[in-house]
C-alpha cells in the first residue's frame, strides 16, 4: 500500500508547477490530474517525466479531463462517438505509459441519464480491456453526481462483470451520496485499487485529515484487508488548506498510519 498526493490539490495551478511543488517537498507518490488536451502531447509528457526522475518521484495514477463528455461519448446509444472515445483513451494510455502510472479515473455515466446496466458494463468491459493492453486499470471512482454514485450500481457492476472491473473510493463523493465508506469497502472488497482520501464532519465534506470525524486508521486497515495494494491519495481542494506544508503532513499521516497497520499485519 502506497501514500500520495494529488495535483488536483493545487489546482487551478499549473500542472507542471503543482508536480513540482509536490516532488520538491518530498512526496514520493502523486495522481496527476490532466485539466487539458494540450498536458497529454508527448512533449508535455516527457517535462512531467524529467519532473518525476529528477525528485524520484512515482505517478501512481491519472484522473482526466474528460469526465464531464464521458456521458455523451461513452454511454450513448451513438456508438460512433464511442468508437471515437476509445481511439482518445488510446492517447491518454499513451501519456499515462510514458508517465509509468497505471491506474486511469473513470467518473462514467452522469445518474441525471442513467445508462442500463448492460450497456454500461458492455461500454466499461471496452475501455478496461483495452487498458489492459497498456498496462492500465480503468477504474470506477464513486461520484455523487453519476450513476457510480449508488453502491447498490457498483455492487451490481462488481457482480457482472466478474474479476474483470476496478473502483476509486472517494471518500468525500460517498459523504455526498450519503453512502457510508466502510459498507462500499465491505461491498467492492479487494476490487478497490485505489483511494481519494479526505476527511469530513460538521465543518465539510473535504476536509484535512484529522479535522473531521472520519475513521482514517480503521478504513485504510479495512482497506489493507482486502487489497495490501491500494494506493491512498489525499485529494482536498484548495480552499481546504493554507499550503503546501498541510499536504505533506497530510500525507505522512497516511503514509505512517500504512507503516503502522502493515508492522502490525507482518
Amino acid at each position: 500500500m502506497t501514500a500520495g498526493v494529488s495535483t488536483a490539490c493545487l489546482y487551478p495551478k499549473l500542472l507542471e508547477e503543482s508536480l513540482y511543488d509536490l516532488a520538491l517537498n518530498g512526496i514520493p507518490n502523486v495522481e496527476i490530474f490532466v485539466n487539458t488536451h494540450s498536458e497529454m502531447t508527448k512533449s508535455f509528457a516527457l517535462s512531467l517525466l524529467e519532473i518525476l526522475n529528477h525528485f524520484d518521484t512515482k505517478c501512481v495514477s491519472v484522473h482526466p479531463f474528460t469526465a464531464e463528455i464521458e456521458p455523451i461519448m461513452l454511454f450513448s446509444a451513438y456508438e460512433r462517438r464511442t468508437s471515437d472515445a476509445l481511439e482518445y483513451l488510446k492517447y491518454c494510455f499513451d501519456f499515462m505509459n510514458t508517465l509509468g502510472a497505471k491506474i486511469f479515473i473513470l467518473h462514467g455515466n452522469k445518474g441525471s441519464v442513467n445508462a442500463p446496466r448492460e450497456l454500461y458494463c458492455e461500454r466499461y468491459s471496452m475501455m478496461y480491456q483495452l487498458g489492459k493492453q497498456f498496462g492500465i486499470d480503468v477504474a470506477v471512482e464513486n461520484v455523487s453526481r453519476c450513476q457510480s454514485g449508488n453502491l447498490n450500481f457498483l455492487k451490481d457492476l462488481s457482480n457482472m462483470l466478474g474479476s474483470d472491473v476496478k473502483f476509486v473510493l472517494d471518500t468525500k463523493q460517498a459523504v455526498r451520496s450519503k453512502e457510508n465508506v466502510f459498507d462500499i469497502v465491505k461491498t467492492l472488497k479487494e476490487k478497490i485499487i485505489h483511494v481519494h482520501l479526505s476527511d469530513s464532519g460538521e465543518l465539510g465534506d473535504c476536509l484535512m485529515l484529522g479535522k473531521g470525524r472520519l475513521n482514517i486508521r480503521r478504513l485504510i486497515s479495512e482497506i489493507y484487508s482486502y487489497n495490501p495494494d491500494v494506493s491512498v491519495i489525499l485529494e482536498l481542494y484548495r480552499t481546504n488548506f493554507s499550503g503546501i506544508s498541510d499536504l505533506v503532513s497530510n500525507y505522512n499521516v497516511i503514509e505512517q498510519t500504512i507503516r503502522n497497520i502493515s508492522l502490525a499485519e507482518n
